[in-house]
């Protein structure tokens, strides 16, 4: 399992993503589709049609590093809902844990929890794209 630390965004591209692209690859699809650093630190999440494989592009201090994960028949990820025309979509990291761990987050439903109102300058930063 990777871990993850709280700063840290997860980020899915919602789009399935031919894994055979490399780093370069997979870095020039963070900028378009994301719209975001691919040195940031942050999480780019990339699957595959089938959706039976699992590519994670992230920046570790010194250079990229892509965590995979292929699941065997007949499993496959289940992805967030999202709008059928978003190309990408930030996660939470409670979906990531789930999503890794088979769980259908359609059916997992989360209490409801007190979030502290964000600063403007926290939703600005922090708007989904």
């Amino acid at each position: 399992m990777i871990s993850v630390s709280h700063p840290v965004r997860v980020f899915l591209h919602t789009r399935p993503t031919d894994l055979r692209k490399g780093f370069d690859a997979l870095s020039g699809l963070v900028i378009t589709a994301f719209a975001q650093d691919p040195t940031s630190g942050h999480l780019f999440l990339f699957v595959n049609r089938r959706r039976d494989r699992l590519e994670i592009l992230y920046w570790d201090r010194d250079g990229f590093a892509i965590w995979y994960k292929r699941l065997e028949t007949p499993g496959s990820f289940q992805l967030p809902a999202v709008s059928q025309d978003a190309v990408s979509v930030e996660m939470s990291h409670t979906q990531l844990t789930l999503m890794l761990s088979g769980i259908d987050l359609r059916s997992a439903r989360q209490r409801k929890r007190y979030h502290r109102p964000a600063l403007e300058a926290e939703k600005v930063s922090r708007a989904p794209l």
